[in-house]
């Protein structure tokens, strides 16, 4: 700490003092008003689920809170650098410093160092604190929001292993159980095993599969064993999840980046369609948090400049900027789950377009 005060100038501390306490108190306000609406258009579903207020808060708003500050971190941070910049440069505040042979990349300096701090939260955030707290705010959205969707998915194939392939007539999400379950493996091309089941269910205490009232054929060339086992169950370990199987589109983003990053690698084997959206979402964790940097350096380049008005027009184009990279954002993870393009390409694209703005920006901007 002594070390970072003797290297932190007196317009350093003030600078990040300004940055980030502007950043924190939109971001309150802005959260305060999405409770406000989030809470009006609830009420009549936080009513039927008889919860209390401790219970609304612990099971609903404990997940949906840092869902909506790390949904609203870019935004919040552009403007928040735009405000108190344009704000000193009304106050004629930064011309005596570039006057005083501060050079304007010395002047960034504090800027930097705030976005990498929130960029460090952000980051963390994404990969330890989200994914736990999306499984308490999907799992109230899906019982009690949407609990009159369609829960049941139905002509289920899947891949288990190179040799393993499995069919489900239907799978319910709520229940976790499945109908009309088959299971066939293969050695080459030759079918050596045919097990078929009129249900099969899933024991979470115990992690096993139940697959009731089953019959099991066994194939060794043109000898074949048929056994038959009705009104009979048993436990059987598969490589296969209820997440597997869930029609929830929310099911990727409360997966860990651990949970992520096997998911994946067992998709590579089952091809079962969700690759964009599981690759998606793992590049999205690492590369968001790069938006602190763009958009502070956006917004230091756009409003560092005295202009008539007042801070109005550079918080204007400020906020104009801002739902623009959201909405490129959108467009991107759209063009990458449903159009093809390549899920490290679709995060990035948002983060080397704006970047190339900043650039162009930081070059015109007065020195």
């Amino acid at each position: 700490m002594k070390a970072i005060k003797q290297r932190l100038k007196i317009i350093d501390a003030f600078i990040i003092g300004k940055y980030l306490g502007t950043f924190l108190y939109t971001l309150a306000v802005f959260i305060v008003i999405i409770i406000i609406f989030d809470l009006s258009e609830k009420l009549d579903d936080f009513l039927k689920s008889g919860l209390n207020l401790w219970g609304v808060i612990t099971k609903y708003y404990a997940g949906s809170i840092p869902f909506y500050v790390n949904m609203l971190s870019p935004l919040m941070n552009f403007i928040a650098v735009i405000f108190f910049t344009a704000k000193m440069a009304d106050q004629t505040e930064i011309v005596p410093i570039l006057s005083g042979g501060v050079s304007f990349n010395r002047f960034l300096r504090p800027y930097f160092i705030s976005a990498f701090i929130i960029f460090s939260a952000n980051l963390v955030s994404n990969l330890y604190i989200l994914p736990y707290t999306n499984r308490i705010k999907n799992k109230f959205v899906n019982e009690v929001v949407n609990k009159d969707d369609p829960f049941t998915k139905f002509n289920i194939h899947m891949k288990l292993d190179k040799n393993t392939y499995i069919y489900m007539d239907n799978f319910d999400n709520r229940s976790n159980i499945g109908y009309r379950f088959t299971l066939d493996k293969f050695k080459g091309d030759t079918l050596t095993k045919k097990l078929v089941a009129e249900r099969i269910a899933y024991d979470s205490v115990k992690r096993v599969w139940k697959i009731s009232n089953y019959s099991v054929r066994n194939i060794d060339g043109l000898k074949e064993n048929f056994s038959s086992y009705l009104n009979s169950t048993k436990d059987t370990i598969l490589d296969m999840a209820p997440e597997d199987f869930s029609v929830y589109d929310n099911v990727v983003e409360s997966m860990s980046t651990k949970e992520l990053g096997v998911k994946i690698e067992k998709e590579k084997i089952r091809g079962s369609g969700m690759m964009n959206d599981l690759l998606f979402e793992y590049y999205k964790r690492w590369v968001q948090p790069l938006s602190a940097f763009i958009l502070t350096l956006i917004g230091v380049a756009l409003s560092s400049r005295k202009v008539r008005g007042g801070v109005g027009l550079p918080l204007g184009i400020g906020i104009v900027l801002s739902f623009a990279y959201i909405v490129c954002d959108r467009f991107a993870k759209m063009f990458s789950t449903k159009g093809g393009l390549h899920p490290l390409l679709a995060n990035l694209a948002p983060v080397i377009l704006f970047g190339l703005l900043g650039y162009y920006l930081l070059r015109r901007a007065p020195k």
